[in-house]
């Protein structure tokens, strides 16, 4: 009879470490989809500002200096130097302003081309 209680003993112990084993195989394998973070939709001064910044280098200026505080954009192509405004209008709309100024005889239509390459990232 003890002989008996010892073989129950060793059974039990056996079958608990083989549970135990199979149960540290397994803890990663629940599959759960991640859940996606949230990020709100650009504000209208970003869309605006990266347009912007898009449209001088669709032109080829090469940007300098970023300052979102003011909202000027400063770069130059050749001899040209670009600068461009983003304001924040009362209505929450958008204004814009670029120049180009340079030496005379320079680019005189950049500043132009730069503002419809804007309106074309803007969508209009």
């Amino acid at each position: 009879m003890n002989c008996m209680l010892r073989l129950r003993t060793v059974d039990f112990a056996c079958m608990a470490m083989l549970f135990t084993a199979v149960l540290t195989l397994f803890p990663g394998c629940a599959a759960n989809d991640p859940v996606p973070a949230y990020t709100p939709p650009p504000t209208a001064f970003d869309r605006a500002w990266s347009a912007a910044i898009a449209a001088a280098q669709d032109e080829g200026v090469r940007i300098l200096s970023e300052d979102r505080v003011s909202g000027t954009i400063a770069g130059t192509k050749g001899d040209q130097q670009v600068t461009i405004n983003v304001t924040t209008q009362a209505d929450g709309s958008m204004r814009l302003e670029f120049s180009a100024r340079g030496p005379k005889g320079s680019d005189p239509g950049l500043a132009g081309r730069i503002s419809r390459a804007y309106d074309r990232r803007m969508g209009r």
